[in-house]
């Protein structure tokens, strides 16, 4: 039976990560392996730790990860791109040149039967400044005026420096009743009752929570602590570290 897989925030390009090589073939490891059972892959967000598409110009390295995606794309199998908050600047390239499904914007989806709400997790409520200011097509056009052998570096910059940050923070699962996506999935509940599957990344956490009506809330951990993703094959839905 074919399967639909959800992973997310890979992080590839973070300069907090030592072995970029390792990190990418893990990755092409995982995405080689279920090319031949997979009907659809979606990516939830942060799959670059930065990602801006110049005119003519994207950020070096991670061939080897695109190449696979295009593969699987080329087999047939739907790949989807959610853009997170460190990849949301595409603009062409990923769809055109890759064959991707690019969402710059959380999506609800019949997926084999059932209703799923995906988003990478950032930003829902829309009140984070900052998110605003980055997706903000003005200002978007003015960062492609800084040259791309220097707007390449300080996106990197901005994202270490937002990592090390995070670091004294606490991302630990914070309970039913305080988790922001789960109080977002509960909220979202009252108004459409028929969302089977909640599926989001961006926590670097892993969880799979009952709520009411048999919905579901998973968050879906990331690719470089965890190693992890979600798998639905029409009947069951679960997550597993790859």
């Amino acid at each position: 039976m074919k399967k639909i897989y959800f992973l997310s925030d890979a992080h590839l390009g973070s300069l907090l990560i030592p072995n970029h090589k390792a990190h990418e073939q893990r990755l092409l490891r995982f995405l080689d392996k279920i090319k031949h059972d997979a009907a659809a892959v979606y990516l939830l967000g942060d799959m670059f730790d930065f990602w801006f598409e110049y005119r003519n110009v994207v950020p070096k390295g991670f061939v080897r990860f695109q190449g696979k995606l295009a593969e699987l794309a080329d087999r047939g199998i739907e790949v989807h791109f959610f853009t997170g908050n460190h990849d949301i600047w595409t603009f062409g390239y990923l769809e055109q040149e890759i064959g991707l499904q690019v969402h710059s914007k959380p999506e609800e989806l019949e997926i084999l039967g059932k209703r799923f709400f995906l988003a990478h997790g950032d930003n829902l409520d829309g009140r984070n400044l900052v998110n605003n200011l980055f997706h903000n097509r003005f200002l978007q056009q003015c960062f492609t005026l800084i040259p791309s052998r220097i707007g390449v570096k300080l996106g990197y910059w901005w994202s270490k420096k937002s990592r090390l940050n995070d670091q004294g923070k606490d991302f630990s699962y914070k309970g039913e009743n305080c988790e922001p996506l789960v109080l977002f999935a509960k909220n979202y509940l009252q108004k459409h009752p028929t969302v089977d599957y909640f599926v989001f990344g961006h926590r670097h956490l892993m969880l799979d929570l009952q709520l009411v009506n048999r919905s579901r809330c998973l968050i879906i951990g990331d690719w470089f602590e965890h190693f992890s993703c979600a798998v639905f094959d029409g009947k069951d839905m679960w997550l597993e570290n790859c």
